[in-house]
């Protein structure tokens, strides 16, 4: 699919880059394309994320209980309990996102962007899922295997003995005896800042919309080096015949 109309905060840059290139600034200016790239997404994003509408997690929460029929409270209680409903969380452990999913799980998920509400909390429903099937629908022991991994469960044979894990599977069953409301979020995960900086060659985690900009960005780059090379031959040419 082709862009047609580009964000004016990256038309700014190309203005920049653009300028710098004509002045013969070109090393500093067109040789990084991933500097150009993350500089560009990174002023655009804001106000492209500012136009995207509030995200409705409580819908999130209830397709995600329907399609792995796990009750909706205990599933929007995790979150609670998890990240207060943040998409943008990220623990020192490295979890990520209103589920608090951990990268290792997340993969072995199908969650391709952690920071994705729709993604995470799918799969955080999916996860409790499992939990619940491995534990013989046991919540308590599903919950503490959510905390603390099913690896430890059975290493105890039962709730592991962490101060850590035993509140919290008093706080969340706490949560799921309350109506709770997980309301809405933006949906304000820039790509540069939750996927990390752009490298040659590095597109993971980048969305297909973001992708697309990125190569319309690519092709200026290289109409404009093409321009640059075009100017200097010209340059080059009739120099000898505008001389004294």
């Amino acid at each position: 699919m082709a862009i047609n109309v580009i964000n004016p905060n990256l038309t700014s840059h190309l203005k920049i880059l653009s300028s710098s290139t004509a002045s013969g600034k070109t090393e500093s200016a067109g040789t990084d394309f991933a500097d150009f790239f993350n500089a560009s997404l990174a002023s655009s994003a804001k106000g492209e994320m500012e136009s995207v509408g509030a995200v409705n997690l409580d819908a999130i929460f209830q397709k995600a209980a329907d399609t792995y029929d796990v009750p909706l409270g205990l599933l929007k209680a995790i979150g609670k309990a998890e990240s207060n409903f943040d998409p943008s969380a990220r623990s020192k452990s490295g979890a990520m996102g209103v589920m608090q999913l951990m990268p290792k799980t997340a993969a072995s998920l199908g969650v391709k962007n952690a920071f994705d509400p729709v993604q995470n909390i799918m799969g955080g429903a999916k996860y409790l899922k499992d939990m619940l099937k491995q534990f013989n629908g046991n919540v308590e022991l599903a919950l503490a295997a959510y905390n603390a991994g099913p690896g430890n469960v059975k290493k105890h044979g039962g709730v592991p003995p962490f101060a850590e894990t035993q509140r919290y599977i008093a706080k969340v069953m706490g949560y799921a005896n309350q109506d709770i409301n997980a309301g809405t979020n933006k949906a304000n995960q820039a790509v540069v800042e939750e996927t990390g900086p752009v490298t040659s060659g590095d597109v993971s985690g980048i969305s297909a919309k973001d992708l697309t900009t990125m190569m319309t960005l690519y092709r200026y780059q290289i109409e404009l080096a093409a321009w640059t090379s075009m100017s200097k031959l010209t340059e080059e040419q009739e120099l000898p015949l505008n001389s004294p």
